[in-house]
């Protein structure tokens, strides 16, 4: 049975809710807030410093005070290839227990829709292309971030069970790789936009003559601005209903190599790109089939290359 024919377009109205995001602070949260603004309701954010939210109990009693109506879950620990081999502990308990305890006390205290957001990174390494939402555990997970996605399908699945049980209207999406406003710069913990920005603007402003990129270059990869995002979240929670997943993407791939090659000539940058292949690249391939979202009405509006040069020209500025 197809996504179509298990869901319904609901008309959900955000207007004068009490709408809260967990993670408003990090990249997509932030955009989401953005996004929010909108909407004419009321945002409800917490810090962490204010709220561990792997604590059951303090989640539920900070949530029980807030009384929020809707939920983005956008909490999350993140990070690349480098941060998911070293720290598995970290990816598998703190990521599976916000979830957990977000929906379970959203469950509890009677909230009236809920969105768990996945990631493209946990389908298969070698799921069939494009990934279309049933190809979810057909396959092995990419070894080097398999306790990220084992938290991730966790929180979906919990998501999804709430909603046929108890016919609750949670709802989970699947985003392909994002970048944009409010990205982690961190070397040690960024994904690969801004990785490479990073390391192509140090070696600009430093004069070196090449960069090293890690892995092949070959791998495909498909890229979403987060504001992109964060409107297709707000699209979805008004108009989609459902306990299906819902993949959110561009449609458009790209190589490593190209993108590498696309973000030096953003940064005005003329030496070599070192591509270092003894370094891991992930799963081959990673494009996913938007067309269920696509066929629901929306449709994404940030080219990659309007993106990147405005998270450059951003980013190079604050370092100035």
């Amino acid at each position: 049975m197809n996504i179509s024919e298990r869901s319904v377009m609901s008309s959900f109205q955000l207007q004068g809710k009490r709408v809260w995001v967990a993670g408003h602070t990090g990249l997509v949260g932030s955009a989401l807030v953005r996004r929010l603004a909108q909407e004419q309701c009321q945002v409800l954010t917490v810090t962490h410093g204010e709220l561990d939210l792997t604590r059951q109990s303090d989640t539920e009693n900070w949530m029980r005070r807030a009384k929020p109506d809707v939920v983005f879950i956008a909490a999350a620990r993140v990070g690349g290839i480098a941060a998911n081999a070293r720290y598995p502990v970290d990816f598998l308990y703190t990521n599976t227990m916000i979830a957990m305890n977000i929906v379970r006390a959203s469950f509890d205290l009677g909230v009236q829709k809920l969105m768990c957001m996945g990631s493209s990174c946990v389908y298969p390494k070698h799921a069939s292309q494009p990934i279309a939402e049933n190809d979810l555990l057909t396959g092995s997970l990419e070894p080097t971030n398999e306790a990220y996605a084992v938290a991730k399908i966790a929180a979906i699945k919990l998501a999804s069970a709430y909603a046929q049980q108890y016919n609750r209207s949670y709802i989970s999406i699947m985003p392909t790789n994002l970048y944009g406003q409010n990205d982690n710069f961190d070397l040690e913990n960024s994904h690969v936009i801004p990785a490479l920005i990073r390391k192509i603007h140090d070696a600009k402003i430093n004069e070196r003559d090449s960069v090293v990129v890690w892995g092949s270059g070959s791998p495909l990869r498909e890229f979403l601005h987060v504001n992109d995002l964060a409107d297709a979240c707000v699209f979805l929670m008004k108009r989609y209903q459902g306990p299906d997943l819902i993949n959110i993407g561009s449609g458009q791939e790209l190589s490593i190599r190209e993108l590498a090659l696309l973000i030096a000539r953003v940064a005005n940058y003329n030496g070599n790109l070192v591509f270092d292949a003894s370094k891991p690249d992930g799963a081959p391939r990673k494009l996913v089939d938007s067309s269920h979202l696509k066929a629901l009405g929306w449709t994404p509006s940030i080219s990659l290359q309007q993106g990147l040069e405005e998270l450059y020209s951003r980013w190079a500025v604050a370092l100035t």
